[in-house]
């Protein structure tokens, strides 16, 4: 991994002159936050400087922790070829004034990550023709220099289905979603479709706090499934880690309660090295290299990047400290779901199921 350094930005006007407050780490005015910066590039390959913009941290154990991870993962993997850096805690409303100064900076592509930043990226697309911008996630296809990304994570969904229903005790299973849209919405229904596929009697209870960020609602919604019996609980984005500590909390203490994450970082939590039997992350780093290819022939944007097992953009492991309580036959059904993944995705229907039925 690279190691992080700080800079200080050449200061390129009065106007750019403005404190990014929204960084975790305070940039003095005219400062660009945290740059990771690229090796010595081999022969006359271009050094892409990519800025990443994100509503929380890079280290919330979710959603924006594995776009940093895969930013580092891919500068790792294509030596002397990426350069970046990073706004943390940017709402919508706080990142044009980041993104500018990114493209003031000479910057090559800006991504805005999250649904949220979708208005923004666009009109900085129009305003800088010249520059890449990225926003996910997202099916659509945007203008000539705008890519979207989207994780079709119904299949890590379906994988922790899978185990949910198999390893409940009490037949009730808890999933706690920020909104039912986007890849939460896949995520949600792939993990209903794993259970009814193994346990289809499994009473599924599936509530949304309407905040990818709020960690209180998020163990609040799961204190009160538990309370409801649920026995195996889920979630996705950066709240979900709320709901993992409501699962740990010494309440609970000698129950048989577990979590199934949505990234690998939770499984390095103290939370979910007790409690999270496994989990399927997104690497970013697929995104980033097809950013970084696509660049190098010419295509500022007008696609969209599709996340899945088939092409590396998911990974899956079991807490190998957990991993006893697993039965071979229950890790052979996981396993089988997932080898069918590699080789054929887009197989899931999940925009069939309906919450409501449940």
């Amino acid at each position: 991994m690279k190691k992080l350094s700080f800079f200080l930005s050449l200061m390129v006007g009065g106007f750019l002159c403005v404190a990014l407050s929204g960084c975790s780490k305070k940039a003095s005015p005219g400062q660009l936050p945290q740059q990771t910066q690229a090796s010595q590039a081999s022969g006359t390959a271009k050094v892409v400087k990519i800025a990443l913009i994100i509503e929380n941290t890079i280290d919330d154990k979710g959603w924006c922790q594995s776009m940093y991870d895969g930013l580092i993962q891919a500068q790792n993997q294509l030596p002397g070829r990426i350069e970046f850096s990073y706004s943390e805690k940017m709402l919508p409303v706080d990142a044009g004034s980041a993104a500018r100064q990114y493209a003031a900076q000479g910057y090559d592509v800006i991504i805005g990550h999250g649904a949220q930043y979708k208005n923004l990226i666009l009109e900085m697309a129009e305003e800088y023709p010249h520059i890449t911008f990225a926003f996910g996630t997202s099916a659509e296809i945007g203008p000539d220099n705008v890519f979207t990304y989207m994780p079709e994570s119904e299949e890590t969904g379906y994988l922790n289905g899978i185990l949910a229903g198999l390893l409940t005790k009490t037949n009730n299973i808890g999933y706690i979603g920020p909104v039912d849209g986007g890849d939460a919405a896949r995520y949600g229904r792939g993990f209903v479709l794993g259970v009814q596929k193994v346990n289809p009697t499994a009473k599924i209870m599936v509530a949304h706090t309407g905040s990818f960020s709020d960690f209180v609602k998020a163990g609040e919604v799961a204190h009160s499934q538990i309370r409801a019996g649920a026995d195996i609980l889920s979630g996705a984005s950066q709240q979900a880690i709320g709901a993992l500590r409501a699962v740990s909390d010494d309440t609970y203490s000698g129950r048989n309660i577990f979590w199934l994450g949505q990234d690998l970082a939770q499984l390095n939590t103290p939370e979910g090295k007790a409690k999270c039997i496994a989990a399927s992350s997104y690497n970013y780093a697929a995104v980033i290299q097809g950013i970084v290819e696509k660049h190098d022939a010419g295509i500022r944007g007008g696609a969209c990047l599709p996340m899945n097992f088939s092409n590396d953009g998911f990974v899956f492991k079991y807490n190998r400290d957990l991993l006893s309580g697993i039965s071979q036959d229950v890790r052979d059904q996981v396993e089988e779901a997932l080898e069918g993944f590699r080789k054929a995705p887009n197989t899931i229907n999940w925009n069939g199921v309906d919450y409501s039925t449940l």
